[in-house]
Parts: structure tokens; C-alpha cells; sequence
């Protein structure tokens, strides 16, 4: 088993966690760096690629962002914004000296891949793994509101009526959600590993002002997160992965795929939010075979 190392990083006052599974070696082979969903979720069910560590003698890094798990902060509302999580990403790599690395972002982690291209250049990038991403605030709210018109008619009233009202607390709309989440968010498998299911401190803050109060219409800080006429800037390698009923609907998978130049897509059957949970033994064949190739 690939050794273990926790730590804390000192980033704007606070501090940042990070967790590393294996060790650097002189092999060719760049680092992994995983960024979590939310704004405002854990690192927590990236463990379920450990694997990766002893199968690709590679080494794996993930963190829990500013304002979420041990890395948790709250009462600072200002400080969410995709700047604050550009700059902890370029800080712990500058602190890991990770000049060279792959990045494996899921959802919000994948908004925030096309961001550090763009905006940041992503130097020393080998490739991106974009599991779930998405490139437009507004696509996603239009392939949600979308969406909603699949549901029953009592849900598609709550959802409707608690967006009008800008009310997310009535049980009417809290049990549409999580029938929404069934669908497309939660986990398919039922033989989920334990950092799927242990107790998590989300950073409920974070997500308010990033995202907003609701999955549906964002109105946080990511509201404009805009970039599906920039996506050819992008030079880093990409392999887009999603599943058949993921938050990340098809169409917005394929935006990405037919702009985003040196990219591939692969669209996983069986699998929700989650694709690299779901349909693990899988997707760690491609995750790997993508790195190898790019290492090079």
C-alpha cells in the first residue's frame, strides 16, 4: 500500500489540508492533483482513486478547499470566488513543488480546470481529466431548467414555485431535490467504499456565495462563469468524462468535447455525478492510459 502523508498548508491566514498518497519518484511520471465538486464539498471521495498510487507507481494529491472539510471557514462571505480557489491551487503547488502535474477536477473542480487555463495558463500542466465539468453557469441552468420538465408534475410545481419565490426551505421542494439528485447526482453503486459515506463538514457558506441557494439558477459569485467562446484557448490535453444521467448533462459534455481542442470525451453508461465511483474499475483504465500518454 502506497504511504499516506496529511498536512496543512498556510494559505490568506488560514490553513489548507492536503492529503498525499505516495511518493514522487524519478520515473516520468507527473503527479496527480484532484479538485473537488461544490463549491464547498471534501476531498473525501477522491480516496476511491488510492488505487492509483500503487497501480500507476504514481503519486496523488487531493485537498479540501478553503471553507470546506478540515480546511472548513465560514463568516467570510467575500472570500468565495473563483480567484480565492485559482490562487490556493497555484499556492499548494508552489508549497508541494509540483512544477509539473496532471489535474483531475470533478464538477465544480472541472469549472475550475477550464478557469486555471484560461485565466492562469496552466503551466506545467501536463493534461486534464474533466469529470462532470462544466464551461457555462448559463448551460447548465438551461440544461437543469431542462431537466426539471422530465419530473412529475408535483415536483416540476415545487422546483417552479420555489425559484419564483426564491423560498428553498418548503418540504415540497426539498423532497423535489432530492428526487432530482436521484436521478442524475447520487451514487449508483450500492457497495460504496467508506469515504463515500462518512460524515463530512460541507462548506455550506461556500456554495451560498459561489453558487447560490439552489442547484438549479446560480446566482453566487459563479454566476457569469462564462467560457464556451474561450474554450479553444485552452491548449492542455483534455479527456472529458461523464455519465449518461449526470448533472452534467450530455450537451454540456459535448460542448466541451467540440471545442476544447486535443480533447476526447467518454461517456460512461451506468454512472451519475460521480462516473469515477461508479463505474471505478473502468474509468481508472482510461485515467491511467490518459497519463501515460501524456506523460511522454
Amino acid at each position: 500500500m502506497a504511504k499516506i502523508t496529511e498536512g496543512y498548508m498556510p494559505f490568506k491566514g488560514y490553513q489548507t489540508y492536503y492529503r498525499i498518497v505516495g511518493e514522487q519518484k524519478d520515473n516520468g511520471k507527473a503527479p496527480l492533483i484532484c479538485l473537488h465538486g461544490g463549491p464547498g464539498s471534501t476531498h473525501n471521495y477522491f480516496e476511491v482513486l488510492d488505487n492509483v498510487a500503487d497501480d500507476d507507481d504514481r503519486m496523488i494529491i487531493m485537498y479540501d478547499q478553503l471553507g470546506c472539510g478540515k480546511s472548513y471557514l465560514d463568516g467570510h462571505p467575500e472570500m468565495w470566488t473563483q480567484d480565492l480557489w485559482l490562487d490556493e491551487l497555484d499556492a499548494l503547488r508552489e508549497h508541494l513543488g509540483l512544477k509539473e502535474c496532471h489535474i483531475i477536477g470533478q464538477s465544480w473542480g472541472g469549472m475550475m480546470q477550464i478557469a486555471y487555463a484560461i485565466e492562469r495558463g496552466a503551466k506545467g500542466v501536463k493534461s486534464f481529466i474533466i469529470s462532470s465539468g462544466h464551461p457555462s453557469s448559463s448551460l447548465w441552468a438551461r440544461e437543469g431548467m431542462r431537466r426539471i420538465k422530465m419530473m412529475s408534475e408535483e415536483d416540476q410545481a415545487a422546483i417552479n414555485d420555489a425559484l419564483e419565490r426564491n423560498d428553498f426551505t418548503g418540504e415540497a421542494y426539498l423532497k423535489a431535490v432530492d428526487n432530482y439528485m436521484d436521478r442524475y447526482c447520487n451514487y449508483w453503486r450500492e457497495d460504496l467504499p467508506e469515504c463515500c459515506t462518512r460524515e463530512k463538514k460541507s462548506g455550506g457558506e461556500a456554495y451560498l456565495y459561489g453558487w447560490g441557494p439552489n442547484e438549479f439558477v446560480p446566482s453566487g459569485t459563479l454566476k457569469d462563469f462564462e467560457y464556451i467562446d474561450r474554450l479553444h484557448e485552452i491548449k492542455v490535453p483534455s479527456l472529458i468524462m461523464s455519465g449518461i444521467s449526470d448533472l452534467c448533462s450530455p450537451l454540456v459534455a459535448k460542448t466541451m468535447a467540440d471545442e476544447i481542442p486535443n480533447s476526447k470525451w467518454i461517456l460512461w453508461e451506468r454512472a451519475r455525478h460521480t462516473t469515477f465511483v461508479d463505474r471505478h474499475d473502468d474509468y481508472c483504465v482510461e485515467l491511467l492510459k490518459w497519463m501515460n500518454e501524456y506523460d511522454k
